[in-house]
């Protein structure tokens, strides 16, 4: 079997090393979740806020006392605080 010329097995091309050379060692940047962004607020002091729950539709068959509790922001969980975060880049 015949090799194209100029081409051994051992002999690594002086083009690749180079390109070896530029390649881009950084480790790429997180995203944020953009669907998180939209959802959540970060107060001032480092708090994650959230809306409550329940407030899209449906609202006429709801009692007016429950969807008065429905409005406002309330903190985020402390068990989901981490999760928040990550997605939210922080």
């Amino acid at each position: 079997m015949t090799r194209p010329a100029g081409h051994h097995p051992l002999v690594e091309p002086v083009e690749t090393i180079q390109q070896d050379e530029k390649r881009d060692t950084r480790m790429p940047k997180n995203k944020s979740h953009s669907g998180a962004g939209k959802r959540f607020r970060v107060t001032g002091t480092g708090k994650i806020l959230r809306e409550k729950a329940g407030k899209r539709h449906n609202l006429e068959k709801k009692a007016s006392k429950v969807t008065r509790r429905m409005t406002g922001t309330v903190e985020v969980a402390k068990a989901d605080v981490p999760r928040a975060k990550k997605m939210l880049g922080l």
